[in-house]
């Protein structure tokens, strides 16, 4: 059944949650990634969302991912709007690869970013947090974004807070520190993943 072995992986912008599912993948972990399919799904369904967005929203044919999120993080309507085109096949795309994981019997993730805040689509009760504290996620968000203060503050607040997060999580992944900080984390969280599922 689908979801028996799962584990989210998530986190908040900013809080190095990539970073740390390349080392979970380094240490044996299978990665169903909810980002990746979202892109498949966004170019797949492209005219759909231009129809509702504007034709704007696309260049050479694909929709123009940093335009569209400049409109969805501004306005939650937009953001609903565009969730209701892309989620449905989101899910259904995620289930699929997950019955195909549970065909070998052993923990995997799904990296799902914002699983806090759509998680009643999923019946997954394990979840690992990447955690960063806030002031940290707004420091490397305008760094690696290029963004003002105020748009990486209202892409922030466009999810619910870290903090709060790592409250609800299984497991937290502290990522305040450096790569060997956030390697020595990962691998901690791997074993207690590990003998949860023994």
């Amino acid at each position: 059944m689908a979801y028996d072995h799962a584990v989210v992986l998530t986190g908040g912008i900013a809080t190095g949650k990539s970073s740390a599912g390349a080392l979970l993948k380094l240490f044996g972990f299978r990665i169903i990634d909810a980002d990746a399919i979202a892109h498949e799904i966004l170019d797949r369904e492209a005219s759909r969302v231009a129809e509702r967005f504007g034709e704007e929203i696309l260049k050479e044919g694909r929709v123009d991912r940093r335009k569209l999120g400049e409109r969805v993080f501004a306005d939650p309507a937009e953001r609903k709007a565009l969730e209701a085109i892309v989620h449905p096949p989101i899910r259904e795309e995620i289930r699929r690869q997950s019955e195909e994981q549970e065909e070998l019997g052993k923990p995997y993730l799904i990296d799902i970013p914002l699983f806090f805040e759509t998680g009643s689509d999923y019946p997954i009760t394990r979840s690992v947090v990447v955690y960063a504290p806030r002031a940290l996620q707004i420091q490397r968000l305008m760094k690696r974004d290029n963004l003002s203060e105020a748009e990486a503050l209202r892409r922030l607040d466009a999810q619910l807070d870290i903090e709060e997060k790592r409250r609800r999580a299984t497991w937290v992944i502290d990522n305040s520190g450096d790569l060997a900080q956030l390697s020595a984390e990962c691998e901690r969280v791997k074993e207690e993943i590990l003998k949860a599922f023994l």
